[in-house]
């Protein structure tokens, strides 16, 4: 069963990061999705903040390029950076992603991080990905 179709009958079970971390699921379609994630404070760094790594983990899963893919299309990074632009250090922050544009061998996505309360801007991330063609699994 493909990731979609798991995300579609398990919810947020389908993705075990999405446990571990409490990510619950917005809207995802059409080349868009929409995470949520609390802030917990074993999510924190050592001064207090939100560690910076959860806000691109965070995005790179809203990333929608999987509702946007053939059948028989697979994926792989090529590159992604974020921008921090402010930390947070209790509450839930938001996760939206959209694809910019979809290529028949690359495709770019952009995401941001806000704060769900009340909307501040947190991060912002780009990202490219390779578009695969699966291999077929006969003459194995």
């Amino acid at each position: 069963m493909r990731y979609l179709a798991n995300i579609q009958a398990l919810g947020r079970d389908a993705n075990p990061f999405f446990r571990l971390m409490g990510i619950e699921l917005g809207s995802y379609g059409e080349g868009e999705a929409v995470l949520f994630m609390p802030v917990r404070p074993d999510m924190l760094n050592g001064v207090g903040w939100l560690q910076g790594g959860l806000y691109s983990a965070l995005c790179d899963e809203a990333m929608a390029l999987f509702t946007v893919l053939e059948e028989e299309e697979d994926i792989a990074t090529i590159s992604e950076s974020t921008s921090f632009l402010q930390g947070i250090k209790k509450g839930c922050i938001s996760a939206q992603a959209k694809v910019v544009k979809k290529g028949r061998r690359v495709a770019f996505v952009e995401g941001r991080v806000t704060s769900r309360d009340d909307g501040t801007p947190l991060s912002l991330t780009q990202a490219s990905f390779a578009i695969i063609p699966r291999r077929s699994s006969r003459g194995r």
